[in-house]
């Protein structure tokens, strides 16, 4: 792990120890360094989650990724301080009526941290819904500057939902607490950079987040939320959306670029 390289990217000295404060440090600086984005699915490209890969990525050429990404280059660097981490993996809710959400694959990571103050759940890899610092692994809200968070059990699941002020609460992600390992991760990866119905094969996004703020396009509209009530933009034709990328996101392309998605 390029450690030293890593920590110069997000702009924080090395912690002294493995305290919840040093995990949150680490993770709000990287989920304030790294986009969220699917720009190399989009391009045609492979998603690949060996290490020095996502350094190159990542550390060298300032990209970003999907949950996959982050969290795999996170639980690196978390191991080479002496955390002990579980990695973990979720079906993706989204949706205020759980009865009415389908099934879906495991194909969201995340990871499990276990600190003297006890386990807490850590994931820089959910975009601009996902919580900006870990949240203790016990049912019960937690508020970081104006976004809830709540986690809640059905059984031995573990359900986290998420909520903006003056929203209703929404569940994000279902997990139980199995271990997963890379190769689990490898299945669930070639699926969702590959397969038509995806997700992230079937729209292109970029997200930035941000303690009380969020910036995220996902194909034709850009929607920021700055505390109040969230302010969209429809992206008009090509040329917008490259503007659009390297005004907001620090992407810049030349122009007449032309992705898979959006169509214009």
């Amino acid at each position: 792990m390029r450690f030293d390289d890593y920590l110069r990217r997000i702009g924080q000295p090395a912690p002294a120890g493995t305290s919840f404060e040093a995990l949150r440090r680490l993770h709000l600086a990287h989920r304030e360094t790294f986009l969220f984005e699917n720009r190399t699915i989009q391009e045609g490209g492979a998603i690949s989650l060996a290490l020095p890969d996502l350094e190159r990525k990542f550390i060298d050429a300032g990209r970003g990724g999907y949950c996959f990404e982050h969290n795999t280059l996170l639980a690196a660097v978390l191991e080479s301080l002496g955390f002990a981490v579980t990695r973990l993996a979720a079906r993706v809710r989204a949706s205020a009526v759980p009865a009415t959400t389908p099934i879906r694959p495991r194909t969201h990571m995340l990871l499990r941290v276990d600190l003297a103050e006890g386990p807490f759940i850590a994931d820089v890899g959910f975009g601009g819904d996902g919580p900006p610092h870990p949240l203790p692994l016990r049912e019960g809200e937690t508020w970081i500057a104006g976004a809830g968070f709540r986690l809640r059990r059905e059984g031995d699941v573990w359900v986290l939902m998420g909520r903006d002020a003056g929203a209703d609460w929404l569940d994000l992600y279902a997990f139980t607490l199995e271990p997963q390992y890379a190769v689990d991760y490898e299945m669930a990866n070639h699926y969702t950079s590959t397969f038509p119905r995806s997700p992230f094969v079937q729209s292109l996004t970029a997200q930035r987040s941000w303690p009380g703020g969020r910036v995220i396009l996902r194909n034709r509209e850009l929607t920021r939320r700055t505390g109040g009530a969230p302010e969209s933009v429809a992206i008009t034709d090509p040329e917008h959306l490259l503007r659009v990328l390297a005004q907001d996101f620090g992407l810049a392309f030349p122009a007449g670029t032309r992705f898979a998605k959006p169509d214009f």
